[in-house]
């Protein structure tokens, strides 16, 4: 397609700087524009659920940890607010609906208010603000992307501590859903760190060769 070609694409990296880097691609026509974003949002919900089976159970607590936050916050950062929301929503909507797409495989609406569930509807506030900031320009530097993918963690956290600690208790819920995954979590963001902005000086490098 005319609009993957490397010179037209490292032209138009300057005119998407306060945007996702999915916008680069995006093609001018509506119908072709439909066609990507339909595209982009069904591959990154199935993007999230591969990663979702990456799955270290926690013996002692009934949230494992899983590659689900890193693939929803890095889904978001790519696509954006709208896109990245409207990927997390289609893969929730997947699970909840009977397809094998949460941890382990599972599925069923049934995991949406177990748990678990606080860190699943987590996922959406999540990726909206992620997106939204990274639109903005946080996922530009090392030092921004860190704090980007950080408050992107700690609000999965939140909406899953809350709803944890009905099953658990308050006096219990950190230690069950909490401290026992700040390594896994140090870790994701690290990666997604690294990982995001090394891709946007990787296309302004090419830009400035061609």
């Amino acid at each position: 397609m005319r609009y993957l070609a490397f010179p037209k694409l490292f032209k138009r990296i300057k005119k998407v700087h306060n945007s996702s880097l999915a916008e680069i691609w995006r093609p001018s026509t509506q119908k072709e524009a439909l066609i990507y974003d339909t595209m982009l949002i069904v591959g990154a919900s199935v993007f999230i659920s591969l990663f979702a089976q990456i799955k270290i159970p926690v013996p002692f607590s009934p949230v494992p940890i899983t590659g689900q936050s890193f693939a929803v916050l890095f889904v978001a950062v790519l696509l954006g607010k709208r896109r990245g929301s409207l990927a997390v929503a289609a893969y929730l909507f997947e699970g909840a609906i009977g397809l094998p797409v949460f941890a382990g495989a599972s599925f069923g609406f049934a995991h949406l208010l177990g748990p678990t569930g606080g860190y699943l509807l987590g996922f959406l506030p999540a990726a909206f603000i992620c997106g939204f900031l990274a639109e903005k320009g946080m996922d530009k530097s090392f030092y921004s992307a860190f704090l980007l993918m950080f408050l992107g963690t700690a609000i999965i956290f939140v909406f899953g501590l809350l709803r944890l600690a009905q099953f658990t208790g308050t006096e219990k819920v950190l230690e069950l859903g909490f401290y026992p995954f700040l390594y896994g979590a140090f870790v994701k963001i690290i990666l997604a760190t690294f990982l995001i902005p090394a891709g946007w000086k990787f296309l302004q490098i090419r830009r400035n060769k061609e």
